[in-house]
């Protein structure tokens, strides 16, 4: 189902995407690597506080905001007429590869609640390791967006 009334905004739509989509994705490089440099301090020290105010303000204003602006101008963009192949393979692989981008995203929030209630215990190779996810999606959905759509 398409919107003709959408049809005017459909650039708009896309740069609004767009815009969203690069502000999650840096909380996305970024909150992980605070985990990485948060595991190198110890619990109830001033340094693990400042990671707390830190990792929460990343995720609570900017990642979790952005995701959900994301998901509304992405949603605005399927409603637009034209701006979807549903028979397309490139749409079903980038909305699996965002649908995964916001699996991670609750991840990374689990994660946080760890840190702030000094109960993490994933060692710093862990974060290390799940800083490298966001990339490798990225490169999923530019591809198929720009390459195979």
């Amino acid at each position: 189902m398409t919107f003709i009334a959408l049809l005017p905004f459909y650039r708009w739509e896309l740069a609004l995407h767009i815009i969203s989509f690069t502000a999650w994705m840096a909380g996305l490089f970024y909150l992980p690597r605070l985990y990485v440099y948060h595991c190198q301090t110890a619990p109830g020290s001033a340094e693990s506080a400042r990671f707390k105010v830190m990792e929460r303000r990343l995720l609570k204003a900017i990642t979790t905001p952005a995701m959900i602006a994301t998901w509304i101008f992405g949603i605005l963009l399927i409603l637009t007429p034209g701006a979807v192949d549903w028979h397309a393979a490139w749409w079903w692989t980038k909305l699996a590869a965002v649908l995964a981008m916001s699996g991670f995203t609750g991840a990374c929030s689990k994660w946080r609640k760890n840190f702030l209630n000094d109960a993490n215990v994933k060692p710093e190779k862990f974060y290390r390791i799940a800083n490298e996810i966001p990339t490798i999606l990225l490169v999923i959905i530019v591809i198929a967006v720009v390459v195979f759509r």
